[in-house]
């Protein structure tokens, strides 16, 4: 008989009556199973970095676009200023004396021949009066002339005049009929003189400027009494790149807009400079306009002249970036690293920024956050889904 057996049990039925011994091997289990999924676990994580690489859980997550080509409507912002299309001086041009009259004012607008000022001629028509009576007398003398022919032409039949004198005679009247004409000619000359000493518009238009005033003086070397702009046309003198002049064509499309106004006016390019100026690389394209209050001769005009469609790459204003070297975009590689790509910036609108020079349109380039960015760090790129 087992006496140990008896009295105090056997080593399972102590345990069993530890619950202490229990709970500690309850625990040593659980830590062995935490321990196995912990393996486990460290396992997988590994397995995991040698598929994405030991560093691109900590890597920036960028989110990019690839632009492709649009066709974008190009257009070329130009500033200049505003002119008459022809603009017209007007002088004297007789012999000039002292202004009695002035008849318009800046601003009106005038007929072809309409006078501008009058210029005192007292003694030119002093002059024409003495020269008017002198063709009276020349054509008495003619008159003269042409009886005494006709009388000794009714008696040369009865031998009373001889054919010498008929000779004589006519050569009297034609004599008569030639000093008739040079009467004649000094009176017009004269009166053309007089006529030019009204000041005329030589066509309709604008006046743009008046220099003269009643009391005047004024001769052919005084210069320009008057500015007329032919039919009130003018025009802008739009200066524009080299580049730029290089894409623009004669009956282009502008919209033009003064200094000063919110007024916008459509005009169409008539003239293109064939010359460049060799210090600003500038030409300039005249662009015809209609007559408008808004537009002044001598001021600043801002116009938006249309190129005609470009294929080029257009991103998001937020992706085009500039410092103190010009314009940039930040780009992702083949290797996920970031570089720096100089860019010309062509047109902008509500639909984004057209890339005149420097991308191809397969380019990854960087949306947003490009200010945070540094070339040749390495992020991970995510392409942005386009907007529907």
């Amino acid at each position: 008989m087992n006496m140990q057996s008896g009295i105090g049990g056997d080593r399972a039925d102590y345990e069993v009556l530890d619950p202490a011994r229990s709970r500690r091997k309850l625990i040593i289990a659980l830590v062995a199973a935490l321990a196995v999924v912990a393996l486990i676990g460290l396992v997988m994580f590994r397995n995991a970095q040698k598929k994405t690489g030991p560093a691109e859980a900590t890597l920036q997550r960028v989110t990019v676009t690839i632009p492709g080509h649009s066709q974008i409507a190009g257009s070329v912002t130009a500033a200049g200023t505003i002119s008459a299309r022809h603009d017209m001086p007007v002088g004297i041009v007789g012999e000039g004396g002292m202004v009695t009259q002035v008849l318009v004012y800046p601003g009106d607008w005038v007929k072809s021949g309409q006078p501008l000022a009058i210029v005192e001629r007292s003694v030119q028509t002093q002059q024409a009066a003495s020269l008017a009576a002198g063709v009276a007398a020349a054509r008495a003398d003619a008159a003269l002339a042409q009886s005494n022919l006709d009388r000794a032409k009714a008696l040369v039949g009865n031998g009373f005049i001889s054919k010498a004198d008929i000779d004589t005679r006519t050569a009297a009247r034609d004599q008569a009929n030639a000093r008739v004409n040079v009467a004649r000619a000094q009176l017009a000359e004269q009166q053309a003189r007089n006529a030019r000493l009204v000041i005329r518009a030589p066509a309709g238009g604008l006046v743009l400027t008046r220099t003269v005033e009643p009391g005047q003086i004024v001769g052919p070397s005084g210069g320009a009494l008057f500015r007329i702009a032919d039919k009130g046309e003018m025009e802008m003198l739009a200066r524009v790149a080299e580049q730029d002049l290089a894409h623009m064509r004669i009956g282009t499309a502008a919209s033009v807009t003064p200094i000063g106004s919110g007024k916008t006016l459509t005009g169409r390019i008539w003239q293109l400079s064939p010359i460049i100026d060799p210090t600003s690389r500038q030409g300039v394209a005249r662009v015809a306009l209609t007559y408008d209050t808004a537009l002044r001769p001598g001021g600043f005009a801002n116009a938006s002249i249309a190129t005609g469609f470009a294929d080029v790459p257009q991103l998001p204003e937020s992706a085009v970036l500039s410092d103190q070297k010009g314009n940039y975009v930040l780009i992702v590689n083949a290797q996920g690293v970031v570089e720096r790509r100089e860019v010309t910036v062509g047109d902008v609108s509500d639909a984004g920024v057209s890339i005149a020079t420097g991308l191809e349109g397969r380019e990854k380039v960087v949306v947003n956050a490009g200010a945070f960015l540094s070339p040749g760090e390495k992020v991970l790129p995510e392409v942005a889904r386009p907007a529907r």
